[in-house]
């Protein structure tokens, strides 16, 4: 199983270099050539949302980008730092705060720009922060089938 890992500071110009190293590690993997744009629009969202609620919550952690090859599937995993509502905030103004109403619309429209993109999607929150996995079937997959 090879896994790329990538972390970067919330900068919006930051996202391109997550989508392009996605592309490039994908095609690697043997992720059909047809869906590479679909993977580089998903993760581009997911990293852009991390991103988003990072500066929107004043967390100066860096976003987290995991990519992961493993024998009949490639899988990217998206995280931010931001707790889930409800939990003990890592860091003042964490998820909760004032700002929070106002950003679940745009949250909500990203996540199902996401789901429109992959068919295997999984998001997961707690008080450490968040995680979008996303997962596609590489070629090899439908060889050994």
């Amino acid at each position: 199983m090879a896994t790329v890992e990538l972390r970067f500071s919330a900068q919006p110009e930051h996202v391109r270099t997550a989508r392009l190293v996605a592309a490039a590690v994908a095609r690697r993997a043997g992720v059909d050539e047809a869906v590479l744009d679909e993977v580089r629009l998903a993760v581009g969202e997911a990293c852009s949302r991390a991103v988003g609620l990072h500066r929107s919550h004043g967390i100066t952690a860096p976003v987290s980008v995991v990519l992961t090859e493993e024998e009949k599937a490639f899988s990217i995993e998206v995280g931010d730092a931001v707790p889930e509502p409800g939990s003990a905030p890592a860091t003042p103004g964490a998820r909760g705060g004032s700002d929070e109403t106002e950003g679940d619309g745009e949250d909500e429209m990203g996540l199902a720009v996401i789901s429109g993109l992959v068919d295997d999607v999984e998001v997961r929150s707690g008080a450490d922060g968040g995680t979008i996995r996303m997962s596609w079937p590489t070629a090899l997959a439908g060889v050994r089938s």
